[in-house]
């Protein structure tokens, strides 16, 4: 699967969210500072050619939807870097992870309530 650009990962956050989009509703809720429509309707092109989103034609307007469910990318994002910075190794990631990270000690308590689900699954 190809990779969105930063931009574009915002733009695919939105119509994520709405499900379905026209062009006026992503230049609306476009985070921070508003892209011209050109700009927002070039992404979109580009993320049509790599298979993100598609559209349903009403008139001459498009409306948008996402082809690609959000949790999906964003793991082989995760997969993609684990696979690159840490050997392929979970752990090694899981470890820089709780070392690096400014996690409070509420929050690796949760994250280890997490992981204790997660082992009495996989033993069952």
């Amino acid at each position: 699967m190809m990779k969105l650009s930063k931009t574009e990962e915002k733009l695919m956050e939105l119509i994520w969210k709405r499900e379905k989009a026209f062009l006026k509703d992503l230049v609306e809720g476009f985070p921070g500072q508003k892209p011209a429509a050109s700009t927002i309707a070039t992404l979109l092109k580009r993320m049509q050619d790599k298979g993100f989103v598609g559209y349903k034609l009403y008139g001459n307007s498009r409306q948008y939807f996402p082809l690609v469910n959000k949790v999906d990318y964003f793991s082989k994002q995760v997969k993609g870097i684990i696979r690159d910075y840490f050997g392929d190794s979970a752990l090694q990631f899981a470890s820089f992870f709780t070392s690096t990270s400014s996690l409070t000690e509420k929050e690796l308590e949760e994250l280890k309530k997490i992981i204790e689900k997660e082992i009495n699954r996989k033993k069952q």
